[in-house]
């Protein structure tokens, strides 16, 4: 009896741990879902706030109208990135050097050389105090402005930011409160240039925001040669920095063109400008290898690039007035 009664409790034993260990699995297995089902839940979750991330959408520029025109595909000898340039003897009148000179572009920013021309001229108190306003923010290329609307600067500081560092809401102003306002000074703008003989040249506004304001690299070396003849603009255009006090906080403001500031550049005149529409645009007089030379430079491709021309052109300049020299000694000896 004794044995039947032992394998009956080995039975027993077995039972109990063949239960014991479907319940162990039943509970890793149960585990295991708990935990598939928590991982599968963080995907989910990880996905949903993926999904809620804003996306950064990358717009391409809008081509400018030298691109659209074909104008890039021209070669020059100094395999300049404007397409545009034109490098004279502002005293001769000689042509250094031509690019694609009588193509009309819009000119951005280059058209605040006529507003401060137009405004210096006028004669107008420079210390009457203007409030920059709604009517000055730019709607068209919703561009930033450190101005806010309140702002209260006087005309003549208004000119020297406009100038120096291309400040749209500073040149709006200016034209806004002209006497008859912005469409009589609009119209002074365009009779000034009919008057200098800039037959290429229109302007809508006074800012350059438009691309409707638009001109060629014969007309621009016209209005520079002009506008040298005025100190003010020479003084103004060529200042490194310049600080306005606004409300209660003083404001510091640098030139937009870094030659300024170049030891190697002896600059009279110079203005800036950029819209998607005209590309990177610079025009400038400077004395280069003795000789008062007027630069311009339209629709180029790249930040620093109009700056690169200008630079590879004072290099030309300067490595011809060496041969001549060189030729010149030889002739002599």
């Amino acid at each position: 009896m004794a044995a039947p009664a032992q394998a009956a409790q080995r039975k027993k034993v077995e039972i109990q741990k063949t239960s014991s260990s479907g319940a162990a699995a039943k509970r890793s297995s149960s585990k295991a879902v708990r935990v598939s089902s928590r991982a599968a839940k963080m995907q989910i979750t990880a996905k949903s706030r993926a999904a809620m991330r804003p996306v950064a959408v990358i717009i391409p520029a809008k081509p400018s109208f030298g691109e659209l025109a074909g104008l890039h595909g021209a070669p020059d000898a100094l395999a300049l990135k404007s397409s545009v340039a034109l490098v004279i003897d502002q005293d001769t009148r000689e042509v250094l050097f031509s690019k694609n000179d009588q193509a009309i572009l819009p000119i951005a920013s280059i058209t605040k050389l006529m507003t401060g021309v137009v405004i210096n001229e006028a004669r107008l108190p420079m210390d009457e105090e203007i409030t920059i306003t709604q009517d000055d923010v730019d709607t068209e290329k919703r561009s930033r402005s450190r101005l806010t609307v309140g702002s209260t600067l006087s005309r003549g500081e208004l000119l020297h930011l406009a100038l120096m560092s291309s400040e749209n809401r500073a040149a709006h102003a200016l034209g806004r409160t002209y006497p008859g306002g912005l469409p009589a000074f609009v119209a002074l703008m365009n009779a000034k240039a009919k008057g200098l003989g800039m037959k290429d040249t229109r302007y809508v506004e006074p800012t350059g925001l438009s691309s409707d304001n638009q001109s060629s690299a014969r007309d621009l070396a016209t209005l520079v040669n002009a506008a040298y003849n005025e100190p003010t603009l020479r003084e103004l255009t060529t200042s490194q920095g310049y600080q306005v006090e606004i409300g209660s906080r003083m404001m510091q403001f640098n030139n937009t063109n870094r030659l300024v500031k170049n030891p190697d550049w002896d600059i009279g005149l110079q203005k800036t400008g950029f819209i998607n529409e005209a590309g990177q645009c610079l025009v400038l007089q400077a004395k280069v290898a003795g000789r008062k030379l007027i630069m311009v430079f339209l629709d180029s491709a790249g930040k620093l690039s109009r700056i690169a021309d200008a630079e590879r052109v004072r290099h030309w300049v300067e490595a011809n007035h060496m041969m001549t020299a060189r030729t010149a000694v030889k002739i002599a000896g």
